[in-house]
């Protein structure tokens, strides 16, 4: 733990001061890019040569698409109930 948060501080010490060099932004957001696509891969590999989750995969689809349409709806909503509370312009 005290290792993420040494790189996480790191990181952020960084980026202050290099925060206006538009080409290192530039690099570092492809980089992130290309390392998020590397964990994702990694990701389904570990899923792919789990037994248990390839045997139960029915019943863990199922709870993974309801789990995802009640997030969407419930994003909807708030972003809907947000929106009349605080951004829509008072019609009278």
């Amino acid at each position: 733990m005290i290792t993420v948060l040494i790189l996480m501080t790191s990181g952020i010490i960084m980026g202050w001061f290099l925060h206006k060099k538009k080409k290192i932004l530039k690099i570092s957001s492809e980089l992130t890019n290309w390392a998020i696509y590397i964990l994702l891969f990694l990701l389904g590999l570990s899923v792919g040569t789990n037994e248990k989750i390839l045997n139960n995969f029915d019943q863990i689809g199922f709870l993974a698409i309801l789990i995802t349409v009640f997030a969407v709806a419930g994003s909807i909503f708030v972003s809907w109930l947000t929106y009349i509370l605080f951004f829509k312009k008072d019609e009278r």
